[in-house]
């Protein structure tokens, strides 16, 4: 769909994934000029299937919940844990720790999700511009006071607004620009997933859950989503160096990995692979900042978490959230400052820190099995902590008697913030490979 730019708009926002379609969508709601331009043309394929149910409250403010209950998406309830021998935990069941709609969630094509996020803003007024490559910020002084594109007929256009979002995904266009990406120096990781028809799947309301399945050697897990169509998603998380360094090349690494895991090879051994193999590597970062005078990052273009717990599409939707709320007050008060801009920054920055902690203690031994059976108290917080209900010190009265398990003279998991791009900024970009098959 093509419309006219208006090229002196509130608020230009950079990229149409999730991230971008929710934060233009709630500003537009508000009755504020958005253009959205996206370099892709939709649909186009995307990884991060699984939704995990704190979605559910800003699908609702998008007004995406009555097609997303429309679609043929499949229905997710719990979340399981399968050891390296291949036994199964007690299912964490969402509904039974909240009996509300928001505990049945999804796992969706994200081809499909993402056009359907994108379609939404503009039935929301959003002007959303695919096809259309923001070639950069531009800026007077150190405020944002707009961008030039560059459009398929390769003119070039500048456009001015009084907000720049940049929600261009990990390309990260102000993040690089400015030196602000920093690795996480501990989840230090890579992954090799592909597509598999006629895999396993359970019956009931085990039929969607998302698997977390321990490899053989413990060395790292694999994802095993279910989607519509017979299809499931299956992929290896490991150590960077242990799955690219020193193996065979990403379809070889795959095939040893699901060999020697029984929790995957029982699974798919009936099925057939209908992809190619893909591979990203390098994948936990933050940015240094949220914001700065006229813009602020939301998405992945801020920081992107390991997919242990699926909360890549959460954080996404949220930081979209919160970012749209600030700037919507930001713009009535006339103020677009760093600070008014990025005020949510240490609330969802918290939020950030407790999964990532989650992922750390998972990575370092933690069994949620035996957590239960020493803190059968504690099983509904955990829980809140898997469906996402992130940005409350509530939960974090979990921490205290996790570190009770841990053996004799193990320090707790060190927090981390991101410090000055000088020393952990490298520029390196995520990369994705797809060397054969076709995409889903």
């Amino acid at each position: 769909m093509s419309t006219a730019i208006r090229v002196n708009p509130d608020v230009v926002v950079i990229g149409g994934g999730p991230a971008g379609s929710t934060v233009s969508t709630l500003i537009a709601q508000r009755g504020h000029q958005v253009e959205l331009f996206e370099r892709e043309r939709f649909p186009r394929f995307h990884i991060g299937e699984s939704l995990i149910p704190e979605t559910y409250w800003v699908l609702e403010r998008l007004n995406m919940l009555p097609k997303m209950q429309q679609s043929h998406f499949v229905k997710k309830y719990s979340v399981q844990f399968v050891s390296s021998s291949g036994r199964n935990s007690e299912p964490f069941y969402f509904w039974d720790n909240k009996p509300h709609a928001c505990s049945q969630t999804w796992q969706v094509v994200r081809s499909e999700f993402d056009q359907m996020m994108l379609d939404n803003a503009r039935q929301h007024g959003v002007h959303a511009h695919e096809g259309v490559r923001v070639h950069e910020v531009l800026f007077e002084g150190n405020r944002a006071v707009g961008v030039s594109i560059r459009q398929a007929d390769g003119s070039f256009q500048e456009v001015r607004a009084r907000v720049v979002v940049d929600a261009s995904g990990q390309n990260g266009l102000l993040m690089n620009r400015l030196q602000l990406r920093v690795w996480d120096p501990t989840l230090n990781k890579g992954a090799i997933w592909t597509y598999w028809e006629g895999a396993y799947r359970d019956s009931g309301r085990d039929e969607g859950a998302t698997l977390v399945i321990q490899t053989g050697n413990k060395n790292g897990w694999f994802w095993y989503i279910p989607l519509p169509d017979d299809v499931v998603s299956v992929g290896v998380v490991g150590p960077f160096d242990y799955l690219f360094k020193g193996r065979g090349g990403y379809p070889q690494t795959y095939d040893e990995e699901v060999q020697g895991c029984p929790g995957v090879k029982e699974r798919v051994n009936k099925a057939r692979r209908v992809t190619g193999h893909f591979a990203t590597k390098d994948y936990s970062y933050r940015s240094t900042r949220v914001s700065g005078d006229g813009w602020v990052l939301v998405g992945d273009a801020f920081g992107f978490l390991d997919p242990l717990y699926s909360s890549g599409v959460l954080l996404a939707l949220k930081s979209g959230e919160m970012a749209a709320d600030a700037i919507v007050e930001g713009l009535s008060a006339g103020d677009t400052s760093a600070a008014q801009l990025g005020k949510w920054g240490p609330a969802f920055n918290e939020g950030v820190n407790r999964m990532r902690r989650l992922v750390c203690e998972y990575y370092d031994g933690f069994s949620f099995g035996n957590m239960v059976r020493r803190y059968p108290e504690l099983r509904g917080t955990l829980t809140d902590l898997l469906i996402g209900d992130l940005f409350t010190d509530r939960v974090d009265k979990v921490w205290q008697p996790l570190e009770s398990l841990y053996p004799p003279g193990k320090p707790p998991i060190p927090t981390w913030e991101a410090g000055t791009p000088a020393h952990l900024s490298n520029g390196k970009t995520n990369e994705m490979v797809i060397p054969e098959g076709r995409t889903p």
